[in-house]
């Protein structure tokens, strides 16, 4: 039962267009004040390297700028949907990449204006401080509209259409509290449906009078195998409408981002490229990572060392624990953490099987009585995780990519599982910022194909800047 909207929000939830007006002016008033911001500050860390520490001075030699700046942002933004409703409004890798775009719009733009430069920091150092300011506004405005929605009782109104097995398992998943923003009016399905707390709304037959008379704002085509020529008239149905179309992709949607034609066939052709690192993708990937963990390293050795010191005051063993795990092609590593658990744990593994908490290969505890108490805490910041940069370094592992798993699990992997070892494993992941341990295995795995199939260096990035919140939150870990 839903509690009582308060009236000036309520009120404000009607004007869908005054709403559509507060969104894009707070997003415009944001990125202005991040451009600003980013300009002034890599300026101002300019002068101060030369004695000069006075913040005015930097605006003013910013505020030349600032205009064409903002502009081109504004335009690079649009361009890739950054003003676009919540729901699909991409997150920070697009931010980055948007504001990379613009850096080299504006240096293109100032060479051929004549401008010279003794160095071209303030393009560098205006990117990276403009992706952690306006990442960091945009990720506080999301979260505090998305409370005054909560509050004024707002829910995405959707329907499912699919076969009946997959009606369940989608809505199963939207069921979840991080999606209770979704509200499933109930479904349509081409097939039987077992029973799954939603309401059969019809036929297909019946869908427009259904977008009508369900105020719908979106339809959530469940069944990666749904009837082409429905689909098509479904999506056309939809948009006539105003509602919006959301899709699970197949497979073969997944694998197709990197299929290449193969001209010369009596059949029109096309081939799919293994997901492997190689060329410029490998070289950018792998000076990403030493540059990254290189600075990481330096940056937090005094943390390192104080663990490093309260893990050997705390408990008997060594500081660190050596855990052999599968690498790149299945071949076996060594693994670096601290250690979080008395010494000589894994022996009584297999005396707790039976407490296993997670599905699939994993072996996971929520309370595992061989954690020690400082490990328990160093698990739950996921701090253990640290010396792997060393890994890093040395080429055994990436900052990004699929976890490693420990040989007890990697034994008992299915052989399509096994397609995740064709990359260095990574510190984190896709599983990171998706759930961690609250997922079923196979969704992991399926996240893991997702990422090989995506990579870019910028959703290297988005995935490492958001796996700071996700341990912070300390969502799903144990």
């Amino acid at each position: 039962m839903r509690s009582k909207r308060p009236p000036a929000l309520s009120f404000l939830l009607r004007l869908e267009t005054l709403r559509r007006l507060c969104r894009v002016g707070s997003l415009l008033a944001i990125d202005f004040v991040g451009v600003a911001a980013a300009l002034t500050t890599a300026l101002w860390i300019k002068l101060a390297i030369y004695g000069n520490t006075s913040v005015p001075h930097a605006w003013n030699e910013a505020a030349n700028w600032v205009s064409f700046a903002y502009l081109v942002t504004v335009l690079m933004f649009a361009r890739v949907d950054l003003y676009a409703e919540r729901s699909r409004r991409p997150g920070i890798g697009r931010i980055a990449s948007a504001l990379f775009q613009t850096t080299i719009i504006a240096l293109l733009f100032a060479l051929a204006n004549g401008n010279h430069f003794s160095s071209y920091y303030i393009f560098y150092g205006s990117l990276i401080v403009g992706t952690v300011y306006i990442s960091s506004m945009r990720y506080a405005h999301t979260r505090l509209s998305g409370w005054l929605l909560e509050k004024a009782g707002y829910r995405r109104r959707a329907l499912l259409v699919g076969s009946g097995e997959q009606i369940e398992a989608v809505a199963g998943a939207l069921s979840a509290p991080a999606q209770s923003r979704v509200e499933l009016v109930g479904y349509i399905s081409l097939t039987p449906c077992p029973d799954n707390g939603l309401r059969s709304l019809g036929t297909l037959d019946d869908l427009e009078q259904i977008l009508v008379s369900a105020r719908l704002e979106e339809v959530i085509i469940a069944d990666p195998a749904f009837p082409q020529d429905q689909a098509v008239e479904l999506v056309d149905l939809c948009h006539r409408h105003g509602v919006t179309v959301q899709v699970a992709p197949s497979t073969m949607e997944i694998l197709i981002d990197r299929a290449q034609f193969v001209p010369g066939q009596s059949v029109p052709l096309f081939q799919l490229r293994p997901p492997v690192f190689e060329g410029i993708d490998y070289a950018l990937k792998r000076g990403f990572d030493l540059i990254v963990a290189g600075v990481t390293l330096v940056a937090l050795s005094p943390l390192l060392a104080l663990i490093a010191l309260t893990v050997k005051l705390s408990s008997r063993g060594p500081i660190l624990y050596r855990s052999v795990r599968p690498g790149i092609g299945g071949r076996p590593f060594t693994c670096l953490k601290f250690r979080t658990m008395r010494d000589h744990a894994e022996l009584i593994q297999a005396t707790l099987e039976s407490l296993n908490e997670q599905s699939g290969a994993l072996f996971k505890i929520r309370n595992d009585p061989r954690l020690t108490r400082v490990g328990r805490l160093l698990r739950r910041f996921s701090l253990d995780e640290l010396p792997q940069l060393v890994n890093v370094i040395r080429g055994e592992m990436s900052l990004v990519g699929p976890r490693p798993l420990p040989m007890r699990d990697f034994k008992r992997l299915e052989e399509w599982h096994r397609k995740r070892y064709l990359v260095l494993p990574g510190m984190t992941g896709l599983w990171q910022v998706s759930g961690r341990s609250e997922l079923d295995f196979d969704d992991l795995v399926r996240l893991d194909f997702l990422y090989l199939e995506q990579w870019s260096i910028f959703l290297d990035l988005s995935i490492l800047l958001k796996t700071i919140p996700a341990v912070l939150s300390r969502r799903g870990a144990f």
